[in-house]
């Protein structure tokens, strides 16, 4: 590769990994090293108490919930500023019953509510108005494998007129990008791959009831320096959808996910002009110890031309304080990931003098212990 950061890529330059191998070598890294952090502290107040679940984060607003269904969505600014709290969380026409994702789009001043029960996303203006709705595209295919309802399990904002989808369970055209006005489609984007692989464990007793495990959160849409990185785990590649809708290799798996049982998945986390984090994950899991889904960490170096091992500290603390990049989510082209500091965790690391001079350190000797969390976003370096 040219580097991570670059948009320009030949067609035979790709990163190629070996999904069975075990990096024994680790490297040690500073997150602020190769990206940039910005730290905000979401306003606390009695109307606005949450656990800071970002939805999305846009230049003015910021989009948060609990991670319980309980249909708030909290509206604050840039800086953490609580503007107000919508719930329209119900059976109306006008309302959803659950909250998959949230794409907002602040140019319109909309955001699109992926109500994924009702197969329905539901657009409102950001102070709770309905403006209106439009159904998923689905397939017949649900979460045994068996003839259902898909639905779109995520969705980004991809331009001023449309969003971009995956459909997990969709066994044949799982991207599609899609009208922001009535969900109709503008492009599907076919990933070619022989078999449908799911991502998880399902099966049923005796009796026929059905149960499901699965590794949790694992993006198959990942903004990508204007350009958009498609990763669907049926196939050995994961390619860059470019402006122009055509697709070019970024990465390539070995070996082919068709010739392993159980298969081994590979999971895209962060990407520095520098660095790719990844993970492998074995489908795999004993219902019986609730145990499974062993993973391997590992990352390529672009300048290095290597793989290897990591761990990852923030150096906002003097302590080696990890950052598990399992567990980051992709949010847009500015802004990479958010991860939440829980209050508590940040003011014991404060008085015990964990925290460097800086930003973070000013920020927590300002909090109270039962606060909402401080939400920290990892930015590309400018």
């Amino acid at each position: 590769m040219t580097g991570c950061g670059g948009n320009k890529q030949s067609t035979d330059d790709f990163i190629t990994v070996d999904v069975t191998k075990n990096y024994s070598s680790k490297k040690e890294l500073i997150l602020q090293d190769f990206m940039d952090v910005e730290y905000i502290a979401l306003e606390t107040n009695d109307d606005f108490l949450n656990q800071g679940f970002v939805l999305d984060i846009g230049k003015e607003i910021i989009l948060v919930r609990n991670r319980s269904n309980d249909g708030d969505i909290f509206v604050y600014n840039r800086t953490g500023k609580a503007l107000r709290k919508i719930n329209r969380r119900g059976q109306g026409g006008e309302e959803y019953t659950g909250i998959l994702g949230i794409a907002l789009d602040e140019n319109s001043n909309e955001m699109f509510v992926n109500n994924h029960s009702t197969y329905r996303i539901v657009v409102y203006d950001l102070y709770g108005n309905f403006k209106r709705s439009f159904k998923h595209k689905t397939s017949i295919m649900n979460l045994m494998g068996e003839a259902g309802q898909s639905f779109y399990t995520e969705i980004h904002n991809y331009n001023k007129d449309n969003l971009i989808c995956y459909d997990e369970f969709n066994d044949k055209i799982a991207f599609a990008i899609i009208s922001k006005q009535d969900g109709s489609i503008t492009k599907e984007i076919i990933i070619p791959f022989k078999e449908k692989k799911f991502f998880g464990q399902f099966r049923r007793d005796e009796a026929g009831r059905p149960s499901s495990a699965n590794p949790g959160v694992n993006p198959s849409i990942i903004p990508f320096t204007g350009n958009w990185l498609l990763s669907e785990h049926s196939s050995d590649t994961v390619y860059a959808s470019l402006q122009d809708y055509s697709l070019r290799p970024f990465l390539v798996r070995n070996p082919s996910i068709e010739s392993m049982n159980p298969e081994v998945f590979l999971v895209l986390r962060l990407f520095s002009d520098r660095y790719v984090f990844m993970e492998t994950i074995k489908n795999e899991y004993n219902f019986n110890t609730r145990t499974g889904f062993p993973r391997t960490f590992l990352m390529y170096d672009t300048q290095e031309k290597s793989f290897s091992g990591y761990n990852v500290y923030n150096g906002d603390y003097t302590t080696k304080k990890e950052i598990y990049m399992n567990v980051l989510r992709p949010v847009n082209h500015e802004i990479v990931s958010w991860q939440p500091i829980e209050t508590y965790q940040l003011v014991e690391s404060y008085k015990k003098g964990e925290l460097k001079d800086g930003k973070l350190k000013d920020i927590a000797a300002t909090l109270d212990a039962e606060d909402n969390p401080v939400i920290m976003l990892i930015k590309h370096k400018k």
